[in-house]
Formats: structure tokens, C-alpha cells, sequence
């Protein structure tokens, strides 16, 4: 009997040795039930609560080809981990005249074997609703801590060993001169060309760009804003810009949006970025 292999792991500590774990288990299992594997789909890095899965949906639609009978996977909520999906999906492959199985799950093609297939399948919905919240809950903790909870950080700031925001001494003071130089009527493409010679890069250890410098004039984080989701905090971190140069730099660039020269470009690619930002 011709059988294909899915595996999957989410991004919760779980790496690729946990495919390769998977994928070991169920050709043991393959072996000793005289089935051939003809094709592996694999899924890393994504929930099973969602079935927007690259290979997932592969072999959905390669299973109408007639070339395998059997899925196996690890374990059922590696196939999914909500219910409408799991009977949608079956019954999807049962229509095209296959089958999931699971390697280290024993589940009888009885009447007691469905009542434990349905069990398995809801117990896997219930513990990813119950990681959901817990994650939602530690997340929600971190920000009344106005704790770091992922994400691009903006430059001038690093994390320290508590995950708190520390000002970052090498790249801080370029944040403040490009508040400074605008105060004083630099243009943001002149920011934008001094931030790269001075070395500055993102975080991501690219190029400064006019979007940069847009985000950076913009970020109330720098005056010591702390906001995730809808907590905000004041001065729940360090600030790297006096408030009042920050509002000043807020009232010029509203005031640069109807200057006719100097500003012209800038004032067409602040437009853009509302517009962007209000979609």
C-alpha cells in the first residue's frame, strides 16, 4: 500500500530535529505495516489551528492523483488542531480514497476507535485554545511590565538580560541628531544620507532608507512611550528625545507638507505614508 508522510512543527521550541523525529517514527511505522512511502510533505514553522499550509495543502490536492491510499503522520494533531478542518480535510482525502493514520497513536477501526479519534482531536484543540491564552496572558503581563514583546526594535534601543529596553549607547545619539537636524531644517533625505555615513544601520543590519527615517521621526517610543496592543504607558521606557523637540518635530513636518520646494519630495512621500498608514 503506497503511503505519503506529513509533518509539522509550530514555532513554539520546536526545531527541525523535530521533523526529523517525525519523519523517523513514521517510517518505522511504514515498515512494519508493509507500506511504501512515495512522497514527504513537510510544514515547518506553522500552527496546525490554521490550514494555510504550503505542503498541507499539496498533498490535499495531489491526493486526488490516486498515487498514495495513506496519510500518516507523527501524531492526528500534527494533521490539524481543529476539529472543522480535521473532518473537512478527511473527508476531502476519503472522497479521493485516502486515509490518515497515525504512527504512535493506536486507534482501532471501531466503533471505540472513532470515539477516540474524536477525543484525541478535541484534546488537541483544547491545548492550542489553552496555549493560545497562556501566551496572550504572558504577553499581556510583559507589557504592563513594559517588558520587550518582539518585534523589530527601533534603533538607538537594545534589551537587556529582563527583556527591559535599555538605550542603546552606540546608535542613540545618531537618533537624536536626526530629531535635532530636522528641528533645525534638514530634509529627511539629508538625514537620510548623514545616518548612512555614519555607519548607522537597522536592526536587520540594512541600509537606512527615507521610510527609516519617516518611521524614526514618528516613533513615539522615543520620548518613552511603551505600546503594545492596546496598553500604552508613559515613560514606561528610557527616552532617547526631549518631548518637546519630539512635538516640535511632529508640528514642522505637518507644517513641511505645504512647503512648495525645499520639502516638496519629502511632503509627496509623507502623503504616501499617511495614506498608507490610514489603509
Amino acid at each position: 500500500m503506497n503511503a505519503v508522510i506529513y509533518a509539522r512543527y509550530s514555532s513554539d521550541n520546536q526545531r527541525e530535529e523535530s521533523i526529523e523525529g517525525q519523519l523517523r517514527e513514521c517510517k518505522e511505522f511504514a515498515e512494519a505495516n508493509d507500506m511504501t512511502i512515495v512522497d514527504t510533505y513537510i510544514d515547518r514553522a506553522l500552527s496546525a489551528k490554521t490550514d494555510n499550509r504550503p505542503d498541507f495543502q499539496r498533498m490535499i490536492k495531489e491526493s486526488s492523483k490516486g498515487a498514495f491510499e495513506l496519510v500518516i503522520v507523527w501524531k492526528l494533531d500534527r494533521f490539524a488542531r481543529n476539529r472543522y478542518d480535521s473532518a473537512h480535510y478527511k473527508a476531502v482525502l476519503q472522497k479521493n480514497g485516502v486515509k490518515v493514520v497515525s504512527a504512535t497513536e493506536k486507534i482501532s477501526q471501531t466503533p471505540e476507535g472513532i470515539l477516540l479519534e474524536s477525543l484525541l482531536e478535541g484534546m488537541a484543540e483544547y491545548y492550542s485554545a489553552e496555549l493560545a491564552e497562556k501566551v496572550t496572558r504572558g504577553l499581556t503581563e510583559n507589557a504592563l511590565k513594559c517588558k520587550y514583546n518582539g518585534g523589530t526594535l527601533p534603533i538607538g534601543y537594545a534589551i537587556d538580560e529582563n527583556q527591559f529596553f535599555v538605550i542603546d549607547p552606540l546608535t542613540a545619539p545618531a537618533v537624536l541628531d536626526a530629531f535635532n537636524h530636522y528641528a533645525e531644517g534638514a530634509t529627511m533625505q539629508q538625514i537620510t544620507d548623514e545616518l548612512n555615513l555614519r555607519g548607522v544601520r537597522t536592526k536587520k543590519n540594512t541600509r537606512i532608507t527615507l521610510n527609516t527615517v519617516t518611521r524614526m521621526l514618528h516613533n513615539r517610543r522615543y520620548i518613552g512611550e511603551y505600546k503594545y496592543s492596546d496598553i500604552t504607558t508613559p515613560n514606561g521606557i528610557p527616552p532617547i528625545v526631549p518631548v518637546d523637540l519630539f512635538e516640535m518635530v511632529q508640528d514642522m513636518m505637518k507644517a513641511n507638507k505645504k512647503a512648495p520646494a525645499k520639502h516638496k519630495a519629502e511632503d509627496e512621500y509623507l502623503l504616501t505614508y499617511h495614506q498608507t498608514v490610514l489603509r
